[in-house]
């Protein structure tokens, strides 16, 4: 009983936080941050990482101190504190949900949020290292629903704090480079082309990270074979519902979402998160579109059908038209 009232207790001093951070958030002053951390004297980046870890745990947007981190210490020491900062703070989000809200999620998981987070359980520290490589989620959000998972703490602390390096360099150094550019200091020009450097190679880093994730393709002689010893596999068909239903037919009981239609439609493929996914379009190309947009979405078992229905059609595979076997 006294356990309940102290998770209460908890539970209810922490969104009174966050409502607050959300109310003011607006009014969030990096220069009042910045007099705080200069008054503390030699303990100032102790106090710059406590702000931060707070911060953190209370919904205030990481970018805003990462930056203001840059400003305050340079590029190196901006980094290690500003790093180390988010690091305690994603963990204090992540024991207070474990704490507080665990042992109720396991009991009312069920159904598709079961096989999501057991899928994510499953991959464990690299599912972790991609979020934080790859901003699927928003960074404070992700932190309170990984502690709702069975990841061990380990593995999280280790994995976010190496994978959120990239991120960390680019902001750090963009705040420290602004800083220099207010304050007049010398190479501008080059210290504003490494910003934006450092920035698009974060943004380029999902892409290369979905590219990464991608699994070979298969050829439809394989899939055949593995619908045929009855394997749970999701074949998704991206072509449009014309197509679908048209001359060339499609795999019997494939589904169909279309190319142009899938970013917006991906909750109705979340118990295929950690499950295979077999894409097939005409040919290859939608396809291969379709599969670097799931795996940049955090879907592990993704791949293409080879030659798509063009192929399964010369190996002379039974389809459906129309939602008739043929």
């Amino acid at each position: 009983m006294t356990n309940n009232i102290v998770r209460l207790i908890l539970l209810m001093a922490v969104i009174a936080g966050i409502a607050v951070v959300i109310v003011y958030r607006e009014s969030f002053d990096v220069s009042v941050l910045e007099t705080w951390v200069n008054n503390a004297g030699l303990i100032g980046p102790v106090v710059f990482m406590l702000i931060y870890a707070i911060g953190t745990v209370l919904f205030l947007p990481g970018s805003v101190l990462t930056l203001a981190g840059g400003a305050l210490f340079g590029p190196f020491w901006g980094i290690f504190y500003s790093l180390t900062g988010a690091t305690i703070g994603a963990t204090l989000a992540f024991l207070l949900a474990r704490y507080l809200a665990s042992d109720w999620v396991e009991q009312k998981t069920g159904g598709r949020l079961k096989q999501l987070k057991e899928g994510v359980e499953g991959e464990g520290w690299r599912f972790v290292a991609f979020v934080r490589l790859v901003p699927v989620f928003p960074f404070n959000l992700l932190n309170y629903a990984l502690g709702l998972t069975r990841i061990k703490l380990s593995h999280y602390i280790i994995a976010s704090y190496v994978c959120m390096l990239p991120g960390a360099i680019a902001y750090t150094y963009l705040g420290y480079a602004g800083r220099e550019a207010v304050g007049g200091g010398g190479g501008l020009i080059e210290k504003g082309l490494l910003a934006l450097a450092l920035l698009a190679l974060v943004t380029f880093l999902p892409r290369l990270i979905g590219r990464l994730r991608q699994k070979p393709m298969i050829d439809s002689s394989t899939l055949k074979q593995r619908l045929d010893d009855g394997e749970d596999i999701l074949v998704l068909d991206v072509r449009s519902t014309d197509d679908f239903v048209g001359e060339q037919g499609h795999v019997i009981g494939a589904s169909n979402i279309p190319l142009e239609e899938l970013s917006e439609r991906l909750t109705e493929l979340g118990a295929y998160e950690e499950r295979p996914i077999i894409l097939v379009c005409r040919s290859d190309r939608r396809s291969s579109e379709a599969a670097q947009l799931l795996a940049r979405q955090g879907f592990a078992d993704v791949h293409v059908a080879r030659g798509g229905m063009t192929a399964w059609n010369t190996n002379g595979f039974k389809v459906e038209q129309q939602g008739d076997s043929s």
